[in-house]
């Protein structure tokens, strides 16, 4: 009897601390809520969007970045330099690399555009990776909003958009599989897939109202509410 009462003590002691662990892990801490003060002082209503830095080996991860962030930071109430002028201006003054620009002075950047704030973006991941049974596209960005007034961090944050959260598993087996996976690598590489997931990253990086993300600007309805 005292050896089935000391086996079901350690069956339940086991249970408890499954079921403790689980619940640790279902009550997982959430992330810290971003300190917008700065953000909050600095009101900015115009946004310089300057030509990403590229860090993959794609060189179309640039342009296809930049013309998709401007859709994100008008709906959330900025107005937003155009990206063909401010191209053009870079170019016609001799800065022709992201990088060059991104060393511009800000007082320098708010002299020519008049902008509040200039959005700071490096691409550090753009493109598909292919594997034995699948394929992934995949774009991640990383931005800092920098006042143009004062050289102040006003907000950073990051984004990540992947076909992979698209993917379902398949019952098709294992041949099935690799059929899928030689067909998604041949529409990948006749393809610019990664330039959706360009603009996916985008919205989920700069649309106002995700948490910790960018605050609404002046021109939106919810623009100064909690």
């Amino acid at each position: 009897m005292n050896t089935i009462f000391r086996a079901v003590r350690r069956w339940a002691a086991a249970v408890g601390g499954a079921m403790a662990l689980l619940a640790l892990q279902g009550c997982a801490t959430p992330p810290k809520p971003y300190d917008y003060t700065a953000y909050k002082e600095a009101k900015p209503v115009s946004i310089l969007v300057l030509p990403p830095v590229n860090g993959t080996p794609e060189v179309q991860a640039t342009p296809s970045v930049m013309v998709q962030m401007v859709q994100p930071l008008a709906e959330s109430g900025y107005y937003v330099m155009p990206v063909s002028l401010v191209d053009e201006t870079f170019k016609s003054n001799g800065m022709h690399t992201p990088d060059d620009v991104q060393q511009i002075p800000p007082a320098k950047l708010r002299e020519i555009f008049g902008a509040d704030a200039g959005l700071y973006v490096k691409v550090t991941r753009y493109g598909s990776v292919y594997k034995v049974l699948n394929s992934e596209t995949a774009v991640t960005l990383e931005a800092k909003l920098i006042d143009l007034r004062n050289d102040r961090l006003l907000w950073e944050g990051s984004a990540t958009a992947s076909s992979a959260e698209q993917q379902n598993s398949s019952q098709a087996g294992l041949i099935g599989l690799l059929v899928q996976a030689v067909v998604e690598q041949i529409i990948a590489s006749t393809t610019d897939r990664s330039h959706p997931m360009a603009g996916l990253a985008s919205q989920r990086l700069l649309a106002a109202g995700r948490p910790n993300g960018l605050l609404y600007g002046p021109r939106s309805p919810s623009y100064g509410k909690p």
